[in-house]
Parts: structure tokens; C-alpha cells; sequence
């Protein structure tokens, strides 16, 4: 049944791309700023159309909650397709090609399918809960690092974590891995399934469409994903993944 889903959500994906990356590749577009001083753009908006007219015409029957738009659809459905049509809107403004659309489907409250399509850098991962995690095709594993010390750690540290870390642990965490970067955004959980990054926190104030799409991958590739209290909470504000054998130990610094 999720093969299905899959072939239709990959269609989608594609749907979007046409409308991101022809916005993103002509630069003519002007950004707004929401109630919640987010930036957001007519491509935004455009590419969330793509993306629900093709779902609402193809699965009536579910519904659709978007960034954008909000939730379209039946309310009572079993199956709701949860959409960013551009996560990284920042990057897309100022020219940065590390922005994706982010397609997930949630049965009874649980992500059982994700795509994520950066196609400004020719990448796309996909999986279903039925199935492996595959990058632009290949079949993708999260590493077997076991140590903090000779971990890659992607970080991202907003106000809101600066605002609770009195204590310091995040430095003292990013100073007891071997490597750190800041890839942000849906990249830094993606080079998590693909075995390149060993652990990647992100920024505290995410939402559901921030997250979704991305489970379904780093789980089918072995990994694990929690909010920063250890709840696997697709809904929460905070994300963090990890290859599984780092998670308890990176959970044990971050400030709760």
C-alpha cells in the first residue's frame, strides 16, 4: 500500500520542484514576513498549491496540513499528507541552494512516509515504513560510530536554546565530539541517514511540517529521533537525530 503512496508522493515531488526551483533560479520574487517574523515568499505559497492540488485531486480522502495553507480536506481522515514546500526559506531568499520541499504522510498520528527534494543540489531521500531509505536512488544507512569523541555533530543554536543553556552544556557537548558543523535545516538530519553526520540538533521553535517528512527517513536508515527530552514527538519544537548508538549520551548534555 505505501509503494503506492510513495510513487504518488515522488510525483508530487516532482510537481513541486518545477515551481521552487524555477522561482529560486530567476530571483524575481518578493518575500513577505508572517505574524511570527518568519520570511515566506509567493513561491512558498505557489509551490504548496502544486503540491495539494495534486493530493486533494489524487486522495480525496485525506487531508492535507500545510505550512502555508493550513489543513485542507476531510478533519476526520486516517491519512493527512504534512507539507513545508520550502523548509530553509532563508537560504532560498538570500541565494543558498540548501532548501527543500518536505512531503510526509501520517497515519493514526504516526509519519509513515517521507520525502525530502533539494533540488537546487540535485538531492532527494525517500522511505516508507515498509521499506529502506534510499538517497537520489541508493539504498542509505546512518554510521556505526559508538563514541561522542570520534563524532560529526551538526548543530544549530538559536536564542531560544542560547536562552536555555545557562550552564554551558552545549559547548561542553560540541568540545567532546571529534568534528562540528552547522548544516541546518532538513540537511543536517538527512546526512544523518546517509551515515555522513552522527548526530544533528536543531534549532529550538520547529513545527510538525518541520519534522515529519524527515522520520520515516532516518528511522528506515537505523537512526533515531527525539525532541530534546527524549520523546519521540514529531510534534515537538526541538529535533534531534542521531545513528542510535549516540542519542542517550548527546540527550545527556542538552539542557531540558
Amino acid at each position: 500500500m505505501l509503494d503506492s503512496e510513495l510513487a504518488l508522493a515522488l510525483r508530487v515531488a516532482d510537481a513541486a520542484d518545477a515551481v521552487s526551483l524555477a522561482g529560486f533560479t530567476s530571483r524575481s520574487f518578493s518575500v513577505m514576513r508572517k505574524a511570527d517574523k518568519s520570511e515566506v515568499t509567493e513561491i512558498d505559497r505557489a509551490t504548496e498549491t502544486a503540491i495539494t492540488n495534486i493530493l486533494r485531486l489524487e486522495r480525496p480522502e485525506h487531508s492535507v496540513f500545510g505550512e502555508e495553507h493550513g489543513i485542507i480536506g476531510p478533519t476526520d481522515a486516517k491519512f493527512q499528507w504534512v507539507i513545508d514546500p520550502i523548509d530553509g526559506t532563508s537560504n532560498f531568499v538570500r541565494g543558498v541552494p540548501v532548501w527543500a520541499s518536505l512531503i510526509a504522510l501520517v497515519c493514526d498520528n504516526q509519519p509513515v512516509l517521507g520525502v525530502v527534494s533539494a533540488p537546487a543540489m540535485n538531492m532527494r531521500w525517500w522511505a516508507h515504513i515498509e521499506s529502506d531509505a534510499f538517497f537520489n536512488g541508493s539504498k542509505i544507512s546512518v554510521s556505526n560510530i559508538d563514541e561522542l569523541r570520534r563524532a560529526s555533530l551538526s548543530i544549530t543554536v538559536n536564542k531560544p536554546w542560547r536562552d536555555l543553556d545557562t550552564g554551558g552544556s552545549l559547548e561542553n557537548l560540541q568540545r567532546n565530539v571529534s568534528r562540528v558543523r552547522g548544516y541546518g535545516d532538513f540537511w543536517q538530519h538527512m546526512l544523518v541517514a546517509q551515515g555522513a553526520v552522527d548526530i544533528a540538533i536543531d534549532s529550538i521553535g520547529l513545527a510538525p511540517y518541520d519534522i515529519a517528512a524527515l522520520v520515516p527517513i532516518v528511522q528506515q536508515a537505523g537512526g533515531r529521533y527525539s525532541d530534546r527530552f527524549g520523546e519521540p514527538n514529531w510534534r515537538a519544537n526541538t529535533l534531534i537525530t542521531s545513528n542510535s548508538l549516540l542519542h542517550d549520551p548527546t540527550l545527556a548534555y542538552l539542557p531540558k
